[in-house]
């Protein structure tokens, strides 16, 4: 009896511990859902709460002033996450299947060159004089894109996964008179679902978090993506905070949305993230072992 209860016991302890690892990461969010939803006088005076004594939507309504600029924020995001990360996944996964190839005899110093750029890039003047002066395309949608579409990191990762594919596979394919696109597209690809999933994920969160390259490049308002207009309101807010402490300017700072407003911005950047995960994490669990089993 003590040797079934043992297995037993232990099964349930694991549950339990990450059941309450899940809670500790769950409660943050639900605070930042209470607290967009809270009045800031309350939080002035209560301090932050999971349960909000006030539900108001003032937050939301001082973000939503104009909806015209913050649903066409949300398309050019969407546009350029879209289309960004799909053109760095065929690029990334075309490269990286090169790179794991043991037969090519340029993998090695190739792979070394994209470690090489992984530990030294660039630098910021030199990708902005070649984005602005050389190929003319900053204040256009392909300057939120390109910097973006060749990440080292991603490519190393895809390649150890594309490494694990048996290079007998390939050459059985190649004895039935597959070529290397139809091999690409119709074996390496359908096996690679985990890694290009991990990958969707990973891509998509730099699109539709960044907010740097539009500070950089864009000047058209109507180019500006969802997270540099929530930066650039943040800022605003946070402007008007210091005024009223140091009395620059004279309004009831409990009619402020500072807090509230930080935490509606956080929900509203997110959320089209949690809508579309859902979707990828099945594969995403699998994806998270990319390169690391050997068989």
């Amino acid at each position: 009896m003590d040797i079934r209860r043992k297995p037993v016991l232990s099964k349930w302890l694991i549950h339990l511990w990450f059941i309450v690892f899940s809670l500790f990461c769950i409660i943050p969010f639900l605070y930042v859902i209470s607290i967009s939803f809270s009045k800031e006088s309350d939080i002035a005076i209560y301090g932050y709460q999971l349960i909000p004594r006030t539900i108001t939507t003032f937050a939301y309504e001082y973000l939503l002033e104009s909806p015209k600029a913050l649903i066409n924020s949300y398309l050019v995001s969407i546009t350029v996450t879209v289309l960004g990360t799909a053109l760095s996944l065929i690029i990334t996964a075309k490269l990286a299947y090169v790179l794991s190839r043991k037969d090519f005899h340029g993998s090695k110093p190739m792979s070394f060159f994209v470690f090489f750029t992984l530990l030294f890039s660039g630098g910021l003047v030199p990708s902005y004089i070649l984005i602005k002066n050389y190929m003319h395309i900053d204040d256009t949608m392909l300057s939120l894109i390109f910097p973006y579409v060749i990440m080292p990191w991603h490519v190393l990762l895809m390649k150890g996964f594309l490494s694990d594919i048996p290079l007998a596979l390939i050459e059985s394919a190649k004895i039935d008179g597959a070529g290397e696109w139809k091999i690409f597209y119709r074996i390496v690809l359908p096996i690679s679902k985990p890694a290009i999933a991990t990958l969707t994920l990973f891509i998509a969160f730099i699109y539709w978090n960044d907010w740097y390259m539009a500070l950089l490049y864009i000047d058209n308002q109507n180019l500006v993506p969802l997270q540099f207009m929530l930066y650039r309101i943040m800022n605003n807010i946070q402007f008007l905070s210091t005024s009223l402490q140091t009395g620059n300017i004279s309004i009831d700072l409990s009619q402020m949305p500072n807090e509230t407003a930080r935490m509606a911005i956080a929900i509203l950047a997110a959320g089209p993230i949690l809508f579309v995960f859902p979707f990828f994490q099945k594969y995403f669990v699998k994806g998270l072992t990319v390169g690391a089993v050997k068989g």
